[in-house]
């Protein structure tokens, strides 16, 4: 066969199989993607001579000269239908064994090649140190119940120890992870908040070019001054110390080299063992440890983005600090990978003396609660280390990494349950716990606030500690079902860190008293005269245009209900999704019903002997031709059900493209 023949018959075959997959992709009523549609017409090309020959072969009889008619004609319309038959099979078994985006494309695959191995690199070494602390059985669900302290004890010391030694994303889940009272033992809550980022400095030889790339130039055209050793060195960056050009005395903050493909690496292997996690244990399943491996990810991006630290400081430097300072941000030098801020000077706050102490602990406390409950935008680690005792006496609050806010419906919660704290209210209290917490679908609020008027009685009298209250509302929380918003849960973590903190400050500061204090003057500042007047003020303003319409429509319904008129209008299926749902129901219920009778009406003349003959050349009655063409039909009906079935749990638009 000589090359032009060949081309001829190559276009042929070409246009055979693109006929045939835009035919399949038509009858099936579902779009797919362009390589699966081609592949699957050309495996249909290839099987339709060696399942069709038999048919065929009945008509090698027939003469050329000799008029065929109808019958013959109407086989070979029957023969091409089967052949489009057999892509239309494929495709429906291919969407229900290999659904799209199962199997990567040729060109992802090869992209995602080297990050594979990467990937699989460090999953392997993650999981020899998991194996070599112990906690390998527990990864596959298979680990023993541990009820005795000691055993918990042994099994959080080896958590740490592994996630210590995993590096610098699993150290900073393991310190989130000791915030979440509400979730984890206090064993295990205990141990992982010996957690500590500090390492060992990285070379000024490294750190010059992120300061370079990040400031566009040399260091020395931006600073005065620049001291090249590192204030403080911790995992995710290093400060420094400099002076601008102006002579102002900055701290800049400089994140590692290299950090953000390691921690990208690292992410998504934390989504995949959370996601193992959570099929394969029991326990995960009770943590929801693919929700904490989300919150955990976008938290640490945050804290890699120095811009959202920066923001985070000029939003909390805005609020009223009372006798704490904050840094400010030098907003046109912070990028994403260097904050400079104001210096502080001063002293760690453990130098504060034994005077100085209770009047800095209650200053602490009143700013914190004032930026959660009154401004929204509120410090969430405020622990020793990020605290300051500054050269004129006061408060210095650091390192705005963690910074939590809160709307003004959860604030006002917040102060409700407080309030109802200071009088001991239960009933009070626990409508403001509703409001904080998302209500489950059934719950014993008479039990509920059995348990919070005991707990109250028990950790409310002098005394108290403050650590133990707050591990004992977390555990009421737990035991009724109510799941902690991360926005709340920072609260609490905050709250229970500042505990620690204002006893290092002044040992036997009572938290209690000086928060029902702080709750006292929030209360006499919401009765004030001028504040109820203008609270008055603003919701009468806004009651205004519904009170001016509301006679007229009273009136309207009392008159239709004096003369009869007055009626109920309900719209079934108002929304748009609704009928469109209703609407490709009724479709699939109609192509069912067409379907199985044609399959029906296609049995009973395929079993009915007799009937005329199509042509004398074919064994082959009128009654069977029609069976055959209705079984044909039938096919297709059911296999158009069939891919929406297969099809409709993954994606929202049915008659989507898919790749």
């Amino acid at each position: 066969m000589d090359a032009p023949v060949t081309l001829v018959v190559a276009l042929g075959a070409l246009v055979m199989i693109v006929a045939l997959a835009t035919a399949a992709q038509r009858l099936l009523g579902v779009r797919f993607g362009a390589i699966r549609t081609f592949l699957a017409a050309l495996l249909a090309f290839a099987l339709a001579g060696p399942l069709l020959s038999p048919i065929l072969g009945s008509f090698a009889g027939t003469g050329v000269e000799a008029d065929p008619g109808i019958g013959p004609m109407w086989v070979l319309f029957l023969v091409v239908m089967c052949v489009v038959l057999i892509p239309m099979v494929i495709l429906v078994l291919a969407e229900a064994l290999v659904p799209p985006g199962s199997i990567p494309g040729p060109l992802e695959f090869f992209r995602s090649l080297r990050g594979r191995i990467s990937r699989a690199r460090r999953y392997s070494q993650i999981t020899r140190i998991a194996v070599r602390h112990g906690l390998g059985p527990y990864l596959r669900g298979r680990g023993e119940r541990l009820a005795d302290r000691p055993g918990k004890v042994r099994l959080a010391r080896s958590l740490r120890q592994a996630l210590d030694e995993a590096g610098v994303t699993f150290v900073k889940l393991g310190q989130v992870l000791s915030t979440r009272r509400d979730l984890l033992p206090a064993e295990f809550i205990d141990e992982l908040g010996l957690l500590q980022d500090q390492v060992a400095p990285v070379p000024w030889e490294r750190i010059e070019p992120v300061l370079a790339a990040e400031f566009g130039g040399p260091v020395d055209k931006v600073f005065a001054a620049f001291d090249t050793e590192p204030l403080a060195a911790a995992s995710i960056a290093q400060a420094y110390t400099a002076r601008l050009h102006t002579g102002e005395s900055v701290v800049v903050k400089v994140q590692r080299p290299g950090l953000g493909p390691t921690v990208d690496r690292d992410l998504d292997i934390v989504r995949r063992l959370a996601g193992t996690l959570e099929s394969r244990t029991r326990w995960g399943r009770s943590l929801g440890v693919r929700d904490l491996a989300e919150g955990f990810a976008v938290a640490i991006r945050e804290e890699l983005d120095f811009r959202v630290e920066a923001a985070n400081m000029a939003a909390v430097a805005a609020t009223n600090g009372g006798g704490v300072t904050y840094p400010a941000p030098v907003g046109p030098l912070c990028t994403e990978r260097v904050l400079v801020m104001q210096r502080l000077t001063g002293g760690p706050v453990t130098t504060a003396s034994a005077e100085q102490g209770p009047q800095l602990a209650r200053d602490l406390l009143d700013c914190l609660l004032r930026q959660i409950l009154v401004e929204g935008v509120f410090h969430a680690d405020p622990h020793p280390g990020n605290l300051m005792l500054l050269d004129d006496g006061s408060l210095g609050l650091l390192d705005f990494g963690s910074v939590g806010r809160l709307d003004a419906a959860i604030r006002s919660a917040l102060q409700r349950f407080l309030l109802a704290m200071n009088r001991q209210d239960p009933l009070g209290v626990t409508d403001a716990l509703l409001e904080v917490v998302p209500r489950p679908e059934e719950i014993d609020e008479a039990a509920l606030e059995r348990a919070l008027g005991q707990f109250m009685a028990r950790n409310l009298g002098p005394g108290m500690n403050s650590v133990q209250m707050f591990t004992d509302l977390f555990k009421i929380v737990s035991a009724y079902g109510l799941s902690i918003p991360p926005e709340v849960a920072a609260v609490f973590r905050a709250l229970a860190t500042l505990e620690g903190t204002l006893v290092r400050l002044s040992p036997g500061f009572d938290l209690i008293g000086e928060a029902r204090a702080f709750a006292g003057r929030h209360l006499s500042e919401k009765l004030d005269g001028g504040t109820l007047k203008e609270a008055a003020t603003q919701e009468l303003a806004a009651l205004i245009p519904m009170l001016r319409r509301l006679p007229r429509r009273v009136e309207r319904i009392a008159s239709s209900a004096e003369h009869g008129r007055l009626g109920f209008n309900v719209r079934l299926l108002a929304d748009d999704r609704d009928r469109r749902f209703v609407t490709g129901l009724l479709h699939q219920v109609l192509l069912t019903v067409l379907g199985a009778t044609a399959g029906l009406m296609a049995v009973l003349l395929l079993g009915t002997d007799g009937g005329p003959r199509v042509s004398d050349e074919l064994d082959m009655s009128l009654f069977e031709l029609i069976g055959y063409n209705l079984l044909v039909i039938c096919a297709i009906l059911v296999l158009r059900v069939l891919v929406l079935i297969f099809r409709r749990p993954r994606d929202a638009e049915p008659h989507g493209a898919v790749a």
